[in-house]
This record gives structure tokens, sequence and C-alpha cells, in this order.
């Protein structure tokens, strides 16, 4: 199954949105797999007579499914893709950027064709590989004759993930925040919403933040100038907990995460 599809969570939305000038809330932050709120649009794939095509990929993803490296263009994060099929429900994809593996996932249709279990490695906005499973449920079947993989699917939970992706540090420093992450992302960014450089990550070339309210702010990730993803972000009155409900402008879909302090 597509890394793009359980990644856009994994690697840019567990990254750190925001803080405002209280002391309360510099530190280390941590986000909680069990209160993740999956997007409830679906991915749809077809894995028939020897082709492989994700239509929710952003761009959409056509290749042969023949393990070999197929040329791919417009992802930031790779560019090579190739599709391997181990057995009637077992398929792996393997991502790769100048030549480098960044990426691999393995998803196992379960029996029934009901569900799935997805085990990812990836690299692609990191210094360091992000690691862990999750699960998705059937929405609609393929069409007849293909790959079990086909169909739509909806990831309902991420069952583990490495705490390197799950992890946060802010400081704010006067009307300035600064933050990096286990996974080498950093950013220095103004409260008042001008834009700022974003490091670390090829997919997002800067970062803007507002203050909408004493505890509400609001994070606009770019792409060459283009917004591909907006955090609102709530900070609870004792300062333990922040829920972050964003919006995936690339693929069309919404999802909520909440991170406990530590």
């Amino acid at each position: 199954m597509k890394k793009s599809l359980l990644f856009p969570f994994v690697l840019l939305f567990l990254t750190p949105i925001i803080s405002r000038a209280q002391s309360s809330l510099d530190g280390s932050w941590k986000f909680d797999l069990n209160k993740i709120k999956m997007p409830e649009k679906p991915d749809v794939y077809v894995l028939q007579d020897g082709m492989y095509h994700c239509s929710t990929c952003v761009p959409p993803i056509d290749v042969k499914a023949d393990g070999q490296d197929q040329k791919v263009i417009g992802h930031p994060y790779y560019d090579s893709v190739a599709v391997r099929v181990v057995d009637d429900r077992t398929v792996e994809v393997t991502d790769k950027k100048d030549g480098k593996t960044v990426a691999t996932v393995k998803t196992v249709v379960a029996a029934d064709g009901k569900t799935a279990t997805v085990e990812f490695s990836d690299s692609t906005a990191s210094t360091e590989p992000v690691t862990g499973k999750g699960d998705a449920v059937r929405v609609a079947k393929g069409p007849s004759g293909a790959h079990a993989l086909s169909g739509s699917w909806r990831y309902t939970k991420t069952e583990t993930m490495s705490d390197n992706a799950a992890k946060v540090s802010f400081k704010v420093d006067a009307d300035t925040l600064n933050m990096t992450s286990p996974l080498g992302q950093s950013y220095t960014a103004k409260l008042n919403g001008s834009d700022a450089p974003y490091k670390g990550d090829p997919g997002i070339t800067s970062v803007s933040v507002k203050r909408i309210s004493k505890n509400v702010f609001e994070e606009t990730d770019k792409r060459n100038g283009k917004v591909i993803s907006i955090a609102r972000i709530t900070v609870a009155p004792d300062g333990k907990t922040m829920t972050m409900d964003i919006t995936d402008k690339e693929h069309g879909t919404t999802m909520q995460l909440i991170a406990d302090k530590q």
C-alpha cells in the first residue's frame, strides 16, 4: 500500500506545529497514537495485469508491478517506485530518491479481504527512519480478477510508531517560535503569520504561524508558495495537551491529533 497514504500524517502532520509565548508550553510533547482521528476519505489502488495504479496519490502513480525501479515525477520525497507482488495477499513498495531507498511499505491483506496491516520504514523527511505498523479497512472492492490489494481502503489505526516521529520540542522567544524534532526538522517563525523557512523536509519549503486567540494557533505549510496543509491548534487551559485539527490540501483530507506535555 502506497506510503503516501499513511505518511502524509506520519511525516507531515506529526511534526510540530506551534506554540505561544508562554513558558508552560516550552519543552517536549508526545502525540498519543490511541487518540488519532484518521481521515475518512479512502485511498484507492488497482493492482492488475502487471500494473500498479494509485489514483489518490498526489500526483497519481501508474507503474509496472515487476519489482523494478520505475521513474515517477512530481513527488518531492521520491523519484522512483518499485512494486513487488510477494503473493496473492502481500505487496511490498519501495521508494527511492537519487538511487537511495527512502521508504518501504509492506501491506498484507487479511484472508477475508476486509482488513489489512501495513508495516513501514520511512526516511523521506527525516535523518533517521520512522518505523511502525498500522491497520486499514476495506471500503470498496477492486476490479474482478485484480490483486487483493485493489480497491478503496481507509486507515483506521497506527498500532506502533517509533518515538522519533511522535515527539517534538519547541521554545518561545518573545514573538518567535523555535521548533525542533528528532526527525531533523526545524523552523524559526514569527507568530504574526509571516513566512519563514522550513528546514529538514523536502516537501515543505516555508511555514507561517498565527496566534488566533489566547490558546488557539494556526500553522500553514507551503511548498514553493503553494499551501499544502493547514493545522488549527488548540492548547488546553492547563497547558497539558494540544489538539491539532489538520486539513491536508493536497489529498483533500482532515484528521485530528492530540499531544501530551512530557
